[in-house]
């Protein structure tokens, strides 16, 4: 089985300091980065995927429900659409943009190099991926339930996940484990 970690929107919008910050953030990137040091004889491969928006449309509201639409964030061009510096750059081997012009939650919508990550991933012989990131309850719920729709053996290493609610995150859990994503561990909560 050759295995890739695939680390979703690791970026500074979404840590502490950033337009639509999750709480643990930040030591979220720093874990993710030490689980690749402790763990890299694991994976066969390392992405990641960035919300990278120019004119999302309707993504983006002055007054956002934070169901559908939401404040300005990881906008091209801003420090927000970044990677976080806690996040280790060298073992990511490819980054999956995702949303310019749309709403984008699953890292399956990204594309690297004009490569759409299912492609990428069949190419580079992978059959099971561990998903980490920000946030639980949106893009690495959507990008799970891509992957093992997409027939991806599919892990969730939650320690590795900060999520914005806990309603809407026990939500997103029942979600992964009736599509049949394996859970390990417990999200990342913040204090």
């Amino acid at each position: 089985m050759s295995r890739a970690l695939l680390v979703v929107d690791v970026q500074n919008d979404f840590c502490e300091g950033g337009s639509l910050a999750v709480a643990g953030g930040a030591d979220v990137a720093a874990a993710i980065s030490a689980h690749v040091r402790a763990h890299a004889a694991d994976y066969a491969h390392v992405v990641a995927t960035r919300d990278h928006h120019v004119d999302p449309g309707g993504h983006f509201a002055e007054e956002p429900d934070y169901l559908e639409t939401w404040p300005a964030h990881c906008v091209v061009g801003t420090d927000g659409v970044e990677l976080h510096p806690r996040l280790e750059r060298e073992p990511i081997e490819a980054v999956f943009d995702k949303g310019e012009y749309a709403a984008a939650y699953s890292g399956f919508e990204g594309r690297s190099d004009g490569v759409p990550l299912t492609d990428w991933l069949r190419t580079h012989a992978v059959d099971a991926v561990d998903v980490v990131g920000i946030a639980t309850d949106h893009c690495v719920r959507a990008t799970a339930l891509d992957a093992v729709a997409e027939g991806f053996a599919t892990r969730v290493l939650l320690p590795l996940t900060a999520g914005v609610s806990e309603a809407t995150t026990d939500a997103a859990l029942d979600q992964l484990r009736t599509a049949g994503v394996q859970l390990e561990g417990t999200v990342h909560r913040a204090g």
